[in-house]
């Protein structure tokens, strides 16, 4: 597959981190399209945004900001060039997330988050799925100190995901080990399932 090929154009491997995800960026983008279209919040997939809801370019263009805002993603320049039906958007907007080589701050990377604390065996375990950004980190740092010295934060990104990924999340926690909890951050080893 070359690097010229468009978005819509690759294979999104499914992943547990990815399937996850999935769920929240659909529903976000549906919410964002009913809230700026004035329609309704369930559409279908193959709903096309312009000629079906009568989008026009101002409208693709708000709805592309709002999605950059509420999902924190940079949008590439041609990125509404490729969209036609919300499905397209939903599957554009999924490919930056995954696709998160992290070289900046701005870009949240789709992780499984498990929070362990000290004792065999644990009393109690914590797991959320969620997008990492500067303010998820905080939170998790904060969670994982409440369970205790000993505690343990494991993080795990998509099986793809890049070493500037995995550098960028770890970066994230730099306090945490001064602190008495383990971080453990490595990509999902686990084999997709077999569609």
């Amino acid at each position: 597959m070359s690097l010229d090929e468009p978005v819509l154009a690759q294979t999104m491997r499914d992943d547990s981190v990815a399937a996850a995800v999935r769920p929240e960026v659909e529903a976000c983008i549906r919410a964002l399209l009913a809230d700026h279209l004035g329609v309704d919040a369930e559409i279908a997939p193959e709903v096309s945004l312009v000629e079906d809801l009568a989008a026009d370019s101002l409208d693709l263009l708000e709805i592309a900001l709002a999605i950059e805002a509420n999902l924190g993603v940079i949008l590439p320049h041609r990125f509404l060039d490729r969209v036609r039906t919300c499905r397209d958007l939903v599957d554009e907007t999924m490919a930056l997330v995954r696709r998160a080589t992290v070289s900046h701050g701005d870009v949240p990377v789709p992780l499984l988050a498990r929070i362990t604390p000290p004792g065999t065996p644990p009393p109690w375990t914590v797991e959320r799925v969620i997008l990492l950004t500067p303010y998820a980190a905080e939170t998790l740092s904060d969670d994982a100190l409440r369970a205790g010295w000993g505690a343990r934060l494991e993080l795990t990104l998509a099986a793809d995901a890049s070493a500037a990924a995995l550098a960028w999340v770890r970066g994230q926690f730099p306090r945490l080990g001064d602190r008495g909890v383990l971080l453990d951050v490595r990509r999902d080893q686990r084999r997709p399932r077999a569609a």
